[in-house]
């Protein structure tokens, strides 16, 4: 009870879309340190030559600064569509903090900025842009558009979500991904973000729900969020403690000395199966920590767009 009091206290990022475009343009300028060195002034406008495509469009004065071949892209080639998928369950509001800035962030927090952060890049390239965020119900849904009042709108609703936890119930996510893959009218990248707690019954629906999504042919990230200091390395002190499941209430106490090895094992091992069953199921599986920052996800993205086009 008094976890989920805490919860609801928790207020949300101040000028969210300035953050947003804050942590863009701070991996744009060091884009140029990276393998993808030539996108910082071009970021919209080219993409790699891929060995046998015609040199016709190749942009010779980019490849005297770059010594990398790309060609120009063309405004008809670059209307990717992406869905982004939020999970807005109650344990993605983990960990408790009082406010969210870049230097204290929960699973959610991390989360919306991003998602906002690609929102960016994507208006940026004019392509559209979608959102669904699901809790405890399907909570918002949003098509793939590219205007400035859709982009506005996803925005407001990426805030509401990391101002509003779901409530202490287990989140069917499978449920929510086969509606949102019904959705996908037409060929998309999609990216999901969830911390991937779900009873180990769901876990055969989970996956069953994520290959739905690449119906279509479209391409799925998996971005699996957490905590990697308290949710993959436990590191608490050895003090009696209740730890409570803030999905479904249920309680234990220990100390953390006497389970830490069993644990960490544990972790080990769904951390692996996670990445088979998504190797199986052709799904890119993006393990993130929300403490490492937010190079890896848009990283993930220029990568995965250059294969999409």
């Amino acid at each position: 009870m008094n976890l989920q009091a805490s919860l609801h206290k928790t207020s949300g990022f101040e000028n969210f879309d300035l953050l947003a475009q804050q942590i863009v343009e701070g991996f744009i300028s060091g884009i140029h340190k990276s393998p993808f060195h030539g996108f910082s002034s071009e970021f919209a406008e080219h993409k790699i030559y891929n060995k046998g495509e015609s040199t016709k469009h190749i942009d010779w004065k980019l490849f005297a600064k770059t010594e990398k071949l790309y060609t120009k892209r063309y405004e008809e080639e670059t209307n990717l569509r992406c869905h982004l998928i939020i999970d807005n369950s109650a344990s993605m509001h983990y960990p408790l903090v009082s406010k969210l800035s870049l230097d204290s962030l929960n699973k959610i927090g991390f989360s919306a900025l991003a998602a906002a952060a690609l929102m960016n890049i994507l208006k940026k390239q004019r392509d559209a842009v979608g959102l669904s965020i699901y809790g405890e119900k399907y909570d918002f849904y949003a098509p793939e558009k590219g205007s400035e009042r859709h982009h506005h709108t996803l925005l407001h609703n990426l805030e509401k979500a990391v101002k509003s936890p779901a409530e202490g119930k287990e989140t069917k996510t499978y449920t929510f991904l086969h509606q949102i893959a019904e959705k996908l009218k037409r060929r998309s990248l999609v990216f999901v973000f969830t911390d991937m707690f779900q009873s180990s019954k769901s876990e055969k629906e989970l996956f069953e729900a994520l290959r739905h999504l690449k119906y279509n042919k479209n391409e799925v990230v998996l971005f699996h969020t957490f905590d990697y200091d308290k949710e993959i390395s436990f590191d608490f002190d050895n003090r009696p403690k209740r730890y409570v499941d803030i999905e479904t209430g249920e309680s234990i106490d220990l100390y953390a000395d006497n389970i830490k090895e069993n644990y960490e094992k544990a972790i080990k091992s769904y951390f692996e199966d996670l990445k088979l069953q998504c190797l199986q199921y052709q799904i890119k599986y993006v393990p993130v920590d929300i403490k490492q920052g937010f190079k890896k996800i848009l990283t993930t993205y220029l990568i995965e767009r250059q294969k999409f086009i």
